[in-house]
């Protein structure tokens, strides 16, 4: 598949200028806002995408080797088409709620092209306004669900150790993140957290895929068992875990948790706001390893990253109890399904299927596993694990597989690692909370050139990384 080498001129406003506006009026997301200066001095400024690169506001390009923040499948190219899309949308009707028994033709659209692409008897939709908001309606799907059913005291959830779900307050109860939960006092959801399917460091055994899927299926259950399997509403779970690097299941994994979800009474939820449309090769991660969910979260790459849009897909037997006579979905979200992210979203879908953007993916994504898989000879990797264009590296501080205590190699994650990758042009994800990784997610029109030259400048940046252990 092609990818754009233009180059492009900045015009727009000076970037010390922009920053230090910045610093005086905009509030980063998870940022220490303080610490950028009174001018903004440490303030990346990104200012136009052109193909899977992107300019800064002084003119430089980088690839940009995490989509933006996984979202932009398309690169930055597709830009008319959506303005058309947008145009037109815009033209006949800006905004509409879906509310009150009140949609709109683009929703409608949308809903029902979705249900040709999701997991089999997965066919309603409720949309919402990002990931975190998709999270939060499944977990009061499931809520009213049971009570519907005669089992209000299904109030528990459970997620897995190290997952990220949204920061909203309800998501924010099933993520496993100390730091980021802490400051805002109790969970609002009772949560188990249990293993997730990261095997490094493991004992050997566990390398069998059947080993492993019957360890952590037992663990499991023991935890349903233990929380009394009549008081747990759902487990959520991504098809591949994006926190703690791109952690892969083992094989009969996603089925066991399908049988012990109908064996307990509760639903399973396939968080696959990373994972859908593309990113590991299909159009919904989990029918890569089996996943047979009962809602499935998605936002992030449903729109390739030109509008805002989440959305939480139930399955029929869900939605039969829903939906019964009389029965109101006390839930929603104002710009739910709004008619320009619908209407980007259908354009988007439209793109992929037309440019095969799947079989892009497909047909490169064992030449990135085999160039990704290299980099473990060097000494400061451990792992690296991955499926499609969603690859991490987790890094050692030493070769015998320390970690990052040590100031000295501590500075290695947060210093010297990313400022090289960015030196040579290259915008991936570094950093150390659930463990040290560096991280990579291409748009996903990224030609063999392009992965070629993102897994070099990895190469070489942790090459030297390793020089300094």
């Amino acid at each position: 598949m092609t990818t754009s080498t233009s180059t492009s001129t900045s015009t727009s406003t000076p970037a010390g200028e922009l920053s230090a506006t910045a610093a005086r009026h905009l509030l980063l997301n998870m940022t220490p806002n303080g610490s950028l200066g009174p001018k903004g001095e440490n303030l990346f400024v990104v200012q136009r995408g052109d193909g899977p690169y992107v300019d800064d506001a002084d003119g430089r390009r980088y690839i940009d080797g995490l989509s933006g923040l996984y979202c932009c499948q398309l690169g930055y190219s597709y830009a008319p088409e959506f303005a058309e899309a947008a145009e037109k949308q815009l033209r006949d009707l800006c905004f509409s709620p879906l509310w009150s028994s009140s949609a709109h033709p683009t929703a409608i659209a949308l809903a029902e092209r979705l249900s040709r692409l999701a997991p089999v008897d997965v066919e309603h939709t409720f949309f919402a306004g990002g990931g975190a908001e998709a999270v939060e309606t499944a977990w009061k799907i499931a809520r009213r669900y049971h009570a519907l059913r005669g089992e209000p005291g299904r109030v528990k959830a459970i997620a897995r150790r190290g997952a990220y779900h949204g920061l909203t307050i309800g998501a924010l109860s099933l993520t496993d993140d100390p730091g980021l939960k802490e400051p805002y006092g109790p969970a609002a959801i009772d949560t188990r957290f249990v293993s997730n399917t990261n095997r490094f460091g493991l004992a050997p055994e566990y390398a069998d895929d059947e080993v492993f899927t019957a360890r952590l299926l037992a663990e499991l259950e023991a935890a349903i068992l233990a929380e009394d399997p009549g008081t747990v509403a759902m487990l959520i779970a991504e098809p591949v875990q994006n926190r703690g690097g791109c952690i892969t299941p083992p094989a009969g994994y996603w089925e066991g948790l399908r049988s012990l979800a109908d064996r307990y009474g509760f639903l399973l939820v396939a968080d696959e706001v990373i994972t859908a449309f593309g990113r590991v090769g299909e159009w919904f991660g989990g029918d890569r390893y089996g996943a047979r969910p009962d809602m499935v979260t998605v936002a992030k790459g449903i729109t390739a990253g030109y509008a805002p849009m989440g959305a939480t897909l139930v399955n029929k037997r869900v939605v039969e109890v829903i939906n019964r006579p009389g029965t109101v979905l006390n839930h929603g979200y104002t710009f739910a399904g709004h008619p320009l992210s619908a209407a980007i979203a259908l354009r988007s879908l439209e793109i992929m299927e037309r440019d095969r953007i799947l079989d892009n993916v497909r047909g490169l994504q064992d030449h990135l596993a085999s160039r990704m898989a290299s980099l473990a000879d060097l000494p400061i990797v451990g792992d690296v694990r991955g499926a499609g264009f969603f690859y991490a590296c987790e890094l050692v501080g030493d070769q015998e597989g320390g970690g990052f205590g040590d100031t000295a190699r501590a500075a290695l994650v947060a210093d010297l690692i990313p400022r090289r990758l960015r030196e040579a042009g290259l915008l991936a994800r570094v950093y150390n909370r659930a463990a040290p990784l560096v991280q990579i997610a291409p748009p996903l029109i990224s030609d063999r050139q392009l992965l070629d030259r993102i897994a070099d400048i990895l190469a070489d940046a942790l090459d030297e990384a390793s020089a300094h252990l």
